[in-house]
């Protein structure tokens, strides 16, 4: 079945198959938030991308082969809620952003910065650090060699704007300005977006109101 990335807490997974890395989201716990299980098709790795909640349905979501990895792209609580018993059941290494760990109740063997790369299995993340959300957001950008790039924006960017900057002028400033240079500026318009809640968009069906953005401040 072709992928829409539409997913409902309780609801299926919804499964992206690419020529070297299988996606697959689901929704999770009261505030709706995605989770994306991330499996190299050579190695059979695994990585998961926010341990939000519901450890159960991820638990059964990751199987039986487990998970090597989980990062957590950003510090606020319904990104983590699960994160403990996670980690404590497949013994994964964590990763955040170095200026979020602190705000994580659970050690991160690996503090990430701007331009790192995580890996799972033969294939390459490049992080992304976008400060605004919070000091640590980070995005994990794939660079399909196959086809376009596909980008886990965590909370930093959804259909619709960036992420919530609480109506601070210099934080929305921030935010803006690093969803624009490091991932506007950089991938093409065909690049899919995967967003920390609801649905997923693309950087072309985005841009274009890019403007309207900046004028509103949020």
């Amino acid at each position: 079945m072709t992928y829409s990335g539409e997913v409902t807490v309780g609801g299926p997974a919804d499964v992206h198959e690419l020529k070297d890395l299988m996606i697959t989201k689901i929704a999770v716990g009261p505030m709706n938030n995605n989770a994306y299980l991330l499996r190299c098709r050579a190695t059979d790795e695994q990585l998961l991308i926010d341990a939000a909640n519901e450890a159960h349905t991820l638990l059964g979501m990751i199987g039986g082969d487990g998970i090597a990895s989980v990062v957590t792209t950003h510090r606020h609580g319904d990104h983590w809620q699960a994160l403990a018993e996670v980690v404590a059941a497949t013994g994964a290494r964590t990763y955040a952003g170095r200026e979020d760990a602190e705000g994580i109740p659970v050690r991160t063997d690996v503090p990430v910065d701007d331009g790192d790369t995580i890996r799972v299995g033969r294939v390459e993340l490049t992080a992304r650090h976008l400060v605004g959300h919070t000091p640590g957001s980070i995005a994990l950008v794939y660079d399909d060699p196959h086809g376009h790039p596909h980008v886990f924006t965590g909370d930093c960017l959804f259909p619709g704007g960036v992420g919530n900057t609480h109506k601070d002028p210099k934080a929305f400033a921030s935010l803006i300005h690093d969803v624009e240079t490091k991932i506007f500026d950089v991938l093409p318009d065909e690049t899919w977006v995967y967003p920390g809640h609801g649905n997923d968009t693309s950087l072309g069906a985005e841009r274009p109101h890019l403007p309207e953005w900046h004028a509103r401040g949020w």
